[in-house]
């Protein structure tokens, strides 16, 4: 129920602070502020990136978790001429005539390299984020000339939410340390406080790689191709690096005489240049894309004072959790309450840090690359449509303005398939070029997600939010609209296609009709017609009639089918069937007793090492619309390898995806319309017996 009395904000988060005694392979901790983002180790930073190892596709060049990433960072590999997408474009027979898509002339492959032509793959692999270096101790700092992960003895590691700051206790090759390692909330700097027993001083190495289009490591250990240079001017020390067209500096910002030294190619060293045994040390990094920074960048020059680096991340994140929603089950008699909201609590944490910058999120989030650190905008719907929901609608905004900036492309996308509006990219990176697939080009259930998420926005107070958006709103409708089979047809959605259920991408050009996407699109246009209004527009005649154009999704055996044609039952991947009603809102299309029924034969036979991290979400808020709350919560929390969420609160999937903020932020959503329900909704009506629910800063999704 809404709080009776106001929820303990700092008793909630600190039930879930992070605390450890041991290293956890799977589970590094994370800091960062959306733009900005550090993974850590046992030491507080990356000294052992070999104690977190993240194999990806290509066991013979294994990478780490450990990674220092930003929304600006991005390398893109020289080629002379630079391949167009034009390279990739194959012709499809459409009820609008042979029109071109992106296509992949080979496969794409979640264990392997991906098929195709050299342009194909390069378009693919760029441009790629860039790990922006690794922070770590030095030997020197124990008196020695090399150590390993096996002469750490971890004390203690704690990571208080409430502040933002890792703290760490260990013992390295005999030396007492003692870490504080933060992110400042408004700059892309980390500050880094060691308290030392040694008789050395403690010294930082800093190791910068070259940029990598490989899957899951972005680092690629080579010194030819790419410069660090260690300038100093006065008391102003600045270390500047530069990867054929990309570049960006380093400033470190010192409490005392700072010592710095270059000993080889791409590894800087730091110290303070004195020290006695229980001296502490305090150092800030502030990373600066100079010139080639988007103006929509959090970031600033010069490097802030350490000591404010630290309050103002305290400051930052108390502020943070006193606002916003919140959710508490403590008082709930179900044992199932306390992984819930620690998984609650977690995932807030961790897409404000991963999914809540300027550019739409990629699925591995600000940690390691997956998709060579390229974004899905299929996905930008669960990484982020929680942020308005639970109150916090400006870490949305920061990421919508994106769309306007790569509405030309867009336009010319569905100008070139004969449509009008904009037909939105799968898989780009910040320039919002497609990238060639099998898959991506050929799906539609993200081209809503626009008109969605400006909903959501405006819903929860977001000021200007129907000036800002609504010609993307608008232009996104257009397309919606010309996109239809002609009428007169026996269909509305037609090949080539693929629904978010991937699995049927072999059958593209034969698909219509999914469940999912005519729901989808039926809201999303019904939406549209609002936001006309609210723009002082006429109603359209045509947006009405598309949507009396959209038939009932088919059954077969009282249960909602995947697609119309062909009739096929495949019991893997994604059940997108489900998301037709709970990421959905109720439209005529859909009937949640015949929902109901569908959603208990997914979860008879589904195979679920199939499925992916958001599937459960989507499952629990199909349960929730369909008057099933046992089943919501039962969904939420099924054990199962693709429904875990580390230490840390990362979901992990497979070691190529050891980390999936689509769960986090499809968790938070979930939780939302289960704990506030929609307009004129009960409350909490997706918990069954057993839970006691108090939420409060959540607003009612849409009914």
């Amino acid at each position: 129920m809404p709080s009776d009395r106001p929820i303990d904000r700092r008793a909630l988060v600190d039930r879930h602070r992070i605390r450890r005694d041991a290293v956890d392979p799977r589970a590094p901790l994370q800091i960062g502020n959306g733009e900005f983002a550090l993974t850590v180790d046992a030491t507080g930073l990356q000294t052992f990136p070999e104690s977190h190892p993240a194999p990806g596709r290509d066991p013979a060049r294994p990478g780490s978790l450990l990674g220092t990433q930003s929304q600006w960072g991005w390398h893109s590999t020289p080629r002379d001429p630079e391949p167009s997408v034009e390279a990739a474009v194959r012709t499809y027979t459409t009820p609008r005539g042979d029109l071109p898509y992106v296509d992949l002339s080979g496969r794409t492959s979640t264990t392997g390299p991906d098929g195709g032509t050299a342009e194909e793959l390069w378009l693919r692999g760029n441009p790629h984020r860039l790990m922006l270096g690794w922070i770590g101790l030095d030997p020197r700092t124990a008196g020695r000339p090399e150590w390993g992960p096996e002469e750490l003895q971890v004390h203690e590691q704690v990571h208080d939410l409430w502040t933002g700051i890792i703290s760490s206790e260990v013992t390295l090759s005999g030396v007492r340390l003692s870490i504080r390692t933060a992110v400042h909330p408004q700059q892309d700097a980390v500050a880094v406080e060691i308290t030392s027993g040694g008789a050395e001083p403690p010294t930082l190495a800093l190791r910068f790689p070259h940029g990598s289009e490989a899957w899951g490591n972005a680092a690629r250990w080579v010194e030819e191709g790419h410069t660090t240079h260690l300038e100093r001017r006065d008391d102003d020390l600045r270390i500047r690096r530069r990867l054929d067209a990309a570049q960006y500096t380093v400033a470190p910002q010192s409490e005392g005489a700072l010592v710095a030294e270059q000993p080889a190619a791409h590894r800087v060293l730091l110290r303070p240049a004195a020290h006695a045994p229980g001296d502490t040390w305090r150092l800030a990094l502030t990373f600066d894309a100079g010139d080639d920074r988007s103006d929509r960048s959090i970031s600033a020059s010069p490097a802030p004072d350490p000591a404010e680096v630290f309050a103002a991340s305290a400051r930052g994140w108390e502020d943070f959790w006193s606002t916003g929603g919140a959710v508490d089950l403590s008082e709930s008699t179900d044992p199932r309450a306390a992984e819930l909201e620690r998984r609650v609590v977690l995932s807030q944490q961790l897409t404000a840090i991963n999914c809540a910058g300027s550019t739409p999120p990629q699925e591995t989030g600000l940690m390691v690359n997956s998709w060579r650190g390229k974004f899905h905008l299929e996905m930008h719907w669960w990484h982020a449509a929680h942020f308005p929901v639970w109150g916090r609608p400006e870490l949305l905004a920061r990421s919508m303005d994106w769309y306007r900036d790569i509405l030309p492309q867009a336009r010319a996308t569905a100008a070139v398939q004969r449509a009008r509006g904009a037909r939105w990219p799968k898989q780009v990176g910040p320039e919002g070029r497609e990238s060639p697939s099998d898959i991506g080009p050929f799906l539609i259930w993200q081209q809503p997600h626009p008109i969605h998420l400006a909903e959501l926005l405006r819903r929860a107070g977001h000021p200007g939010v129907v000036e800002e958006l609504g010609e993307i709103v608008e232009a996104t409708a257009e397309f919606m609209v010309d996109h239809l089979a002609p009428e007169g047809s026996d269909h509305a959605l037609s090949p080539p296609l693929i629904p978010a259920q991937e699995c049927y991408g072999d059958v593209k050009t034969e698909l219509t009709d999914p469940t999912f996407e005519l729901a989808t699109w039926w809201w999303g246009l019904r939406i549209a017609e609002d936001w006309r209004e609210r723009r002082g527009a006429p109603p359209s005649e045509e947006l009405r009639r598309a949507r009396e154009r959209l038939p009932a999704p088919a059954e077969r055996d009282g249960v909602y089918a995947a697609v119309r044609h062909p009739v096929l039952d495949r019991r893997e991947d994604h059940p997108s069937v489900l998301g037709a009603l709970g990421v959905t809102p109720s439209t005529p299309l859909i009937d949640p007793t015949t929902m109901a029924r569908t959603l208990e034969d997914v979860l008879a036979d589904w195979r679920w090492e199939t499925t992916w991290g958001w599937d459960f979400p989507m499952m629990a808020m199909a349960a929730t619309r369909s008057g099933r709350p046992d089943l919501a919560v039962e969904a939420l929390l099924m054990e199962t390898e693709k429904n875990t969420m580390v230490a840390s609160g990362h979901a992990w999937q497979t070691e190529g995806l050891p980390a999936y903020l689509p769960a986090n932020g499809g968790l938070l959503i979930a939780v939302a319309l289960m704990a506030a329900g929609w307009d004129g909704s009960a409350d909490a009506p997706g918990f069954p017996d057993g839970f006691v629910v108090r939420h409060e800063g959540i607003t009612p999704l849409p009914a």
